[in-house]
């Protein structure tokens, strides 16, 4: 019988400190799922900006290397939670999200 409420992801959330060390991992992305005003009033370094809310997202992440690891951000972490999920059903697996999103930073 299919499981209609399952909730299990494949993504990570995890906290800030470890969210800080796996940038420093080879063969990582960072990506920052906030509006690009947001994203020109702060940003983590080395970040790309992918507006989650843009009718651009979905061809964007269409374009990546599904063998490299995904380290996603927005403002509270709902959106990258998204993000996560959206990449998930595209076939990506090493997906990170920054719990709590850039404010716990």
């Amino acid at each position: 019988m299919f499981n209609l409420f399952n909730t299990k992801t494949k993504y990570k959330n995890v906290p800030a400190t470890e969210f800080r060390k796996l940038m420093e991992k080879e063969n990582t992305v960072l990506i920052d799922v906030r509006t690009r005003d947001e994203f020109k009033s702060g940003a983590l370094p080395n970040a790309l900006n992918y507006d989650f809310l843009s009718g651009e997202f979905a061809s964007k992440i269409s374009q990546l290397d599904k063998d490299k690891t995904y380290l996603i951000y927005c403002r509270s972490g709902a959106r990258s939670a998204n993000a996560c999920r959206m990449l998930e059903r595209e076939g990506f697996v090493n997906l990170y999200n920054l719990q709590g999103g850039i404010i716990s930073y």
